[in-house]
């Protein structure tokens, strides 16, 4: 099982995004105070890490349903849930990532 939380910043909805593999498929808890990303994951409980990974057919399915579902397009939320499919897969290694603001 592959853990991260994500503090998306000003806002203070901190999610913590657990992944696991069950078969070829990736299964997503992700615990959050928004409601939009709690409806994201309703969408996308159960995703296929090599749709995830790229812009195939329809695109990841977390990006098409943070899409419907969040009015803010820059929450970093999405990304982390990516990140933590990806490593859970095996397709990337866990290395944190960060969004900092200069000065």
């Amino acid at each position: 099982m592959t853990e991260v939380v994500v503090d998306p910043g000003v806002c203070g909805f901190v999610a913590k995004v657990k992944a696991e593999m069950k078969g070829d498929m990736c299964l997503l808890d992700v615990k959050c105070g928004c409601s939009h990303i709690r409806d994201m994951i309703e969408e996308a409980k159960e995703v296929d890490p090599m749709t995830e990974i790229g812009f195939y057919g329809d695109g990841p399915a977390i990006l098409r349903a943070f899409a419907k579902t969040c009015p803010h397009p820059s929450c970093p939320i999405p990304s982390g849930v990516l990140k933590a499919v990806e490593v859970e897969a095996g397709l990337a290694l866990p290395k944190n990532a960060l969004i900092e603001f200069a000065g």
